[in-house]
C-alpha cells in the first residue's frame, strides 16, 4: 500500500470499516508475524505476539498520529511486544530435538575453549550493535533478521526502498568500525 492509501485504511478502520480493518491486517501481517518470529519466539508465542500487536492497534487506532507511517508503528509494537514476552518467558529456547543444543556446525560436541570464545565474540558484537545509532540498529534488525521484501522495510521505517542498500552498508561498516575498536568507539565517531 502506498502511505496515502495506508493514512485512509487507517481512518477508515478507526470509524469502524470491517473491510478497512482486514485491509490494514492483510497488508501488515506478515511484517508483524516475521518481528515477533525473528526473535526466536516459537509458533505459540509468536501467535501471542502478533495478536497483542493488533489488539494495541485496535486500542490506539483513534490515537495515531501519522497514519501514513503505520509499518513503523506496528514494527515498533511488535518488536516490544517481543522483548515483554521474552522477558516473561526468560532466555528458552524449546526444541524437540535437545541433542542438537550440544552440537557445534560439523556435528561434534564444542570444547570449553571455543564456548568461550564464542560467547566473547556474541559479547563483543552485541556491545558494539548497541553502540550504533538506533537508526542503524532498527535497520540492520530489520534487513538482516527479520528479512521483509525492501519495499516493506521501506514503508516501515518511511524511507525510499533505493537507499536501505546504502545505508544498510554505512551501517555495518560502522559496526565493522566498533568491532575493530573493541566496540569503545561512540556512535558519533562513526
Amino acid at each position: 500500500m502506498e502511505p496515502t492509501e495506508v493514512a485512509d485504511t487507517v481512518r477508515r478502520a478507526a470509524a469502524g470499516d470491517k473491510d478497512a480493518w482486514d485491509g490494514l491486517v492483510t497488508s501488515f501481517g506478515r511484517l508483524v508475524w516475521s518481528i515477533a518470529a525473528a526473535h526466536r519466539l516459537g509458533p505459540a508465542d509468536s501467535a501471542e505476539v502478533s495478536q497483542t500487536t493488533w489488539l494495541r492497534l485496535v486500542e490506539n487506532l483513534d490515537r495515531i498520529s501519522q497514519p501514513e507511517r503505520l509499518g513503523g508503528w506496528l514494527a515498533t509494537t511488535a518488536r516490544r511486544e517481543s522483548l515483554r514476552l521474552l522477558r516473561l518467558r526468560g532466555r528458552e529456547f524449546p526444541t524437540d530435538d535437545e541433542s542438537r543444543l550440544d552440537l557445534d556446525a560439523v556435528g561434534h560436541a564444542p570444547t570449553p575453549e571455543s564456548l568461550t570464545m564464542d560467547r566473547d565474540r556474541d559479547r563483543r558484537l552485541w556491545h558494539a550493535f548497541a553502540a550504533l545509532p538506533e537508526n542503524c540498529r532498527v535497520l540492520l534488525h530489520m534487513v538482516i533478521v527479520v528479512g521483509p521484501p525492501y519495499a516493506e522495510v521501506a514503508q516501515a521505517l518511511d524511507m525510499p526502498i533505493g537507499s536501505i542498500g546504502p545505508t544498510r552498508a554505512r551501517c555495518l561498516e560502522r559496526l565493522r568500525r566498533l568491532l575493530a575498536a573493541g566496540g569503545t568507539t561512540s556512535a558519533a565517531e562513526c
